[in-house]
């Protein structure tokens, strides 16, 4: 690793469709790729380099924002002045951390390691036995930090990891980000406005555990249902002059509308399966749970 390196990477286990509208709302720049069954995400930018936060204090809050709601980890890698590390967020769980200093040291919980392989359902035995081999110093002067990184990249690997080609520990931002642009089924993910604020909050919650029960056939099914049971029950408020039961039906009837209302008004926007009308795509698949 060059010791004036600097860059880092946040690895999704989550197909680019799933990860695209949580990352849209961190307002950032970045690059986004299919990397086997997992998505990578590479900066446009150095936010690091003129802010008060070093390259792993950004990539980790990144990662937390990402992971936060979401059903699938994200871990963040990084590499500074010889030192290197990751951070696995996943949801509102504590951040798992560990880092490494230039000559390959380990500084960090042991702890940390038991974490990723837990969340990322790697094998408790052989695939641990080999996570906690980075753990443990070694006399091997080729074993630095970026041989760790790689190390636990490789592993990685068993769990369906793919990086594109060029995508590595040890570049530096640069090569990354063009690495990054020319991957196969690379796009850009950059901050538009408010517009693009409401849409990627939106399609954040459509890809969430609520998703069926705010879109698609579950959503209508559920809003017919209040529509239709709303009209008997006015009607009975009517007859017996209940306010409260009137008011019942009203909230009824104006949920199922609603509900009718916007997933016609998404679908119309946004396609059937949530992709644009154009792509003619429907997803492949939901994301990959931990």
């Amino acid at each position: 690793m060059s010791r004036a390196a600097t860059g880092g990477m946040l690895l999704c286990r989550a197909e680019p469709l799933a990860v695209r509208p949580p990352a849209h709302l961190l307002r950032v720049r970045l690059l986004l790729a299919p990397a086997g069954d997992w998505s990578v995400l590479v900066p446009e930018d150095k936010p690091w380099r003129d802010g008060p936060e070093s390259v792993a204090e950004v990539l980790s809050r990144w990662g937390s924002a990402i992971a936060l709601g979401s059903t699938w980890p994200v871990l963040s890698l990084w590499w500074e002045a010889g030192r290197a590390g990751f951070a696995l967020a996943g949801g509102f769980r504590r951040t798992a951390a560990y880092a490494w200093d230039p000559a390959g040291r380990p500084a960090g919980e042991p702890d940390a390691v038991r974490a990723l392989s837990a969340r990322l359902g790697l094998d408790p035995v052989l695939d641990l036995a080999d996570l906690e081999r980075l753990t443990r110093t070694s006399t091997d002067p080729a074993v630095d930090g970026e041989a760790r990184l790689l190390a636990l990249v490789a592993l990685l690997t068993r769990a369906g990891l793919a990086l594109p080609p060029g995508l590595a520990p040890g570049e530096s931002a640069d090569r990354l980000r063009e690495a990054a642009r020319v991957a196969p089924g690379a796009e850009k993910l950059e901050w538009s406005g408010r517009r693009d604020a409401v849409r990627a909050g939106l399609d954040a919650v459509e890809q969430g555990p609520l998703g069926p029960w705010v879109r698609g056939p579950r959503a209508r099914l559920v809003g017919a249902a209040q529509v239709a049971a709303a009209a008997p029950l006015l009607a009975w408020a009517a007859h017996r002059r209940s306010p409260g039961w009137a008011a019942a039906g009203a909230v009824l009837l104006a949920q199922g509308a609603a509900s009718l209302a916007y997933d016609r008004a998404r679908t119309a926007v946004s396609g059937p399966w949530g992709a644009a009308p154009s792509s003619g795509r429907r997803p492949s698949g939901s994301p990959r749970r931990s």
